[in-house]
């Protein structure tokens, strides 16, 4: 019988079959930080029980973390508090952390691939909906809620409905100035910020296939951005570069048989999918989103579609068939679990390299890890960062969803990298426009919003 990608990872993960169509499956890779742990920590406690399989777990801190002196206590009293918890647990419980001070401490979406946590026909899952992200290594991975981070903290599994799947085909080559961060945002802004909910989603086609690993986690990383419990990307020997020679990877004959095993997992010829959809790079340009929700998103030439919704144009302060290009903005933000790899930070630079940011803009660069910030010092990104204006940081969220210092100031407009633009996301009405890394660095170039393709030709 043929099988997608994800009935073949669901399938060899059923634990058991209960009535009614629910699944007991069985989780490899439990990821934790000190947002949504505590609860569940305390939870297991309660009920007077071990931690089931605490070698599956890895903790970091990220969320609460500042991202400027992590030497030094954290001011903020909530945030302090959110980070000593994670610290206590992981050591009453004997679990592996990365936290502050540690050389793998990053964003928990950044660490797991860059250390070979992460590989090709797990279940991973993390109190975080971005948990998407690995599915680029053609993983199941998700997001899950604090009682189901006890649930897996206390039996490795989880009681599951199976969600339908999707396939989303994109074929082409990219042009220039387009990168994986358009595609992603093209995708949403054709199927809204709710085309893919009750769906598992699979990418697929020539462009899919041309794309880096680290390009391939940022199209996973937003499937959760048009509802979709997640989304994942048939490996390939793209993939097993990548891990081959991290730190927690497979070595040696051990490496050669998952290698075997890995290579298998694609979605077979016959393969039905519950939903196809079909895209082409030709029609996708730099996307930059005008609105509240990721869905509200249109090539960075368009005009706002006379259709939107009025309360959230009243929001950011637009109005309907108005262009965004040459619209003044006050903040960039490069970072987040969606594009603070290595490679964003290369374009970044490559892009700045030599100019000088427009003076009423503030600039935040923050690395996703702290192996990126050293790869990025030992290339000299740092210093190319610092002589253009930009403030290049230590690792964390920062201003992705404001729940540490980095937030970005009422009615202040920021060009982002990061995932979401909902209301108040960067912090208490903040207005936040979604961007490509190249889109972003322009626009802290000039000012104002502009066409990438027009700096990169000049």
């Amino acid at each position: 019988m043929s099988k997608t990608l994800f009935d073949k990872i669901w399938d060899a993960h059923v634990v058991k079959s209960l009535p009614g169509g629910r699944d007991v499956i069985y989780i490899d890779r439990h990821l934790i930080h000190e947002v949504t742990s505590p609860q569940a920590f305390a939870g297991v406690e309660a009920r007077g029980i071990d931690i089931f399989r605490k070698e599956k777990i890895v903790a970091t801190a990220d969320h609460n973390v500042p991202t400027r002196d992590q030497h030094l206590p954290i001011r903020e009293a909530m945030s302090r508090k959110q980070v000593q918890t994670l610290v206590d647990n992981c050591a009453a419980h004997d679990i592996p952390l990365y936290g502050l001070g540690h050389p793998y401490q990053g964003i928990v979406h950044v660490i797991g691939p860059e250390l070979g946590i992460t590989r090709p026909g797990m279940t991973i899952v993390c109190g975080d909906s971005h948990t998407s992200t690995h599915g680029a290594f053609g993983s199941i991975a998700f997001g899950i809620g604090t009682s189901q981070v006890e649930q897996v903290m206390a039996s490795q599994c989880l009681i599951l409905d199976r969600p339908k799947t999707m396939r989303i085909t994109v074929d082409g080559e990219l042009s220039p100035g387009s990168s994986s961060k358009d595609i992603i945002l093209y995708i949403i802004s054709k199927l809204t910020a709710a085309g893919g909910t009750g769906y598992f989603v699979e990418y697929a086609g020539s462009a899919i296939r041309a794309l880096s690993m680290e390009a391939r986690m940022t199209i996973c990383n937003m499937s959760i951005e048009m509802g979709a419990r997640g989304g994942l990307i048939a490996p390939d020997q793209v993939t097993i570069d990548y891990i081959r020679g991290k730190k927690f990877a497979p070595q040696g004959a051990e490496l050669e048989a998952a290698e075997q095993y890995w290579l298998s997992l694609y979605s077979d010829d016959m393969a039905v999918f519950d939903v196809e959809h079909h895209f082409h790079t030709d029609d996708i340009a730099p996307m930059i989103t005008y609105g509240t929700n990721p869905g509200m998103g249109m090539a960075v030439t368009d005009n706002i579609p006379s259709h939107s919704d009025t309360k959230a144009l009243d929001y950011m302060g637009f109005e309907a068939e108005e262009s965004l290009l040459g619209k003044r903005i006050e903040h960039v933000f490069i970072g987040s679990c969606t594009n603070s790899r290595i490679e964003d930070l290369r374009a970044v630079a490559q892009m700045v390299q030599g100019k000088r940011k427009a003076s009423h803009v503030s600039v935040m660069v923050v690395p996703g890890s702290k192996q990126v910030e050293a790869q990025a010092k030992a290339e000299g990104l740092d210093t190319i960062f610092r002589e253009a204006g930009f403030d290049f940081r230590e690792p964390g969220c920062s201003a992705c969803l404001g729940m540490n210092e980095d937030k970005i100031p009422q009615g202040e407009y920021c060009v982002s990298t990061s995932n979401r633009n909902f209301e108040g996301r960067q912090g208490p009405g903040a207005r936040t426009l979604l961007a490509s890394p190249i889109t972003a660095a322009a626009a802290a170039l000039a000012g104002h919003i502009v066409d990438v393709r027009t700096v990169i030709k000049a």
